[in-house]
């Protein structure tokens, strides 16, 4: 029992890393929805596009973008856009469904919409899916 305890504290700094890799991969999570937005809006995502909606300069945009290339989310053509790989598209369709689970249960308890569409932003990314499928649950059961 002790040794289990031990394992579940964590040092400030240990949250602090989690903090760190939760707040990058919610800027990659980002990314990938705003590709996916872009190209089921304009049929493909240009960089100057991506980096005006996300409200960054190009190079920023460019950087995030090659991220998405690494880690295996997206592919580029020149002269083309950037398109999403089928692991890309995947985790797209969950960071989209995940942000309507999200806006659907603040509108559910009162929220107004355009301010549940805003808080929705920050905890799409940070909500556990045991969260998650309890918001689900309450929603089914209105």
């Amino acid at each position: 029992m002790a040794e289990q305890q031990a394992d579940e504290i964590q040092t400030p700094a240990d949250r602090f890393a989690r903090a760190r890799e939760a707040q990058s991969m919610a800027i990659l999570e980002d990314y990938v929805e705003m590709v996916g937005d872009l190209i089921e809006e304009l049929g493909e995502a240009r960089v100057a596009d991506i980096a005006a909606r996300m409200g960054v300069a190009q190079p920023t945009a460019t950087k995030a973008i090659a991220r998405l290339k690494r880690e295996g989310l997206a592919t580029s053509r020149p002269y083309r856009g950037v398109f999403l790989t089928e692991e890309g598209a995947a985790l797209a369709d969950k960071v989209r469904a995940r942000h309507r689970t999200v806006v659907e249960l603040l509108v559910a308890v009162g929220v107004p919409e355009e301010v549940a569409e805003l808080d929705a932003e920050g905890i799409e990314h940070h909500v556990s899916e045991q969260s998650l499928q309890a918001f689900e649950r309450f929603l089914k059961a209105r």
